[in-house]
């Protein structure tokens, strides 16, 4: 029997507790043989609180765990009945396995947002903005360019009586 991905529900927040749990089994030898890799995709998030740049970790996809298993009946059974678990994506009656490149692309995600933070804050053409942080601190401005790959924004900032555009990484500046 070959193995696959299957997408398990949970209960929000119980994500982590779910993951143990089958973990724990696999450990006891219940699900040794049965199941292989147990995911919870997340991404790192950055936000400023404070003043200070925070690094978080977020679930991209809050109320699910991806288990590679072998899926019989028995071991169908065992991971319903994880605490935390209210069943599967699929029919009533048999879970439906995700398609290799459904897995290939989230896994990729995980990894590429593993080494680069998201900011939390997104901002927006045209927003006022005050800058919290570098040479330019407690200045106001409006936002002109946003670059979501870089995690920059060009800011128009009147310095001596001048606009003059000012490029910020996302952390350094925050909405009014």
């Amino acid at each position: 029997m070959t193995h696959n991905w299957y997408v398990m529900h949970t209960l929000t927040g119980q994500e982590d507790n779910v993951k143990a749990s089958i973990e724990s089994k696999i450990q006891e030898g219940v699900l040794k043989d049965s199941v292989f890799q147990v995911l919870i995709p997340t991404e790192q998030v950055s936000e400023v609180k404070d003043g200070k740049k925070k690094i978080s970790l977020r679930k991209f996809f809050p109320g699910y765990v991806i288990v590679e298993m072998d899926l019989n009946d028995d071991v169908w059974y065992l991971m319903r009945n994880i605490p935390g678990v209210t069943g599967f994506i699929g029919s009533k009656s048999k879970p439906v396995p995700l398609l290799e490149s459904e897995v290939n692309h989230i896994i990729k995600q995980t990894e590429e947002r593993k080494e680069k933070p998201t900011p939390k804050v997104v901002f927006e053409k045209g927003d006022n903005i005050k800058i919290i942080e570098g040479p330019f601190i407690n200045f106001n401005g409006t936002v002109e360019e946003i670059n979501p790959n870089k995690g920059k924004i060009r800011v128009m900032v009147s310095i001596f009586g001048r606009a003059t555009p000012v490029e910020l990484e996302y952390w350094q500046a925050e909405r009014l």
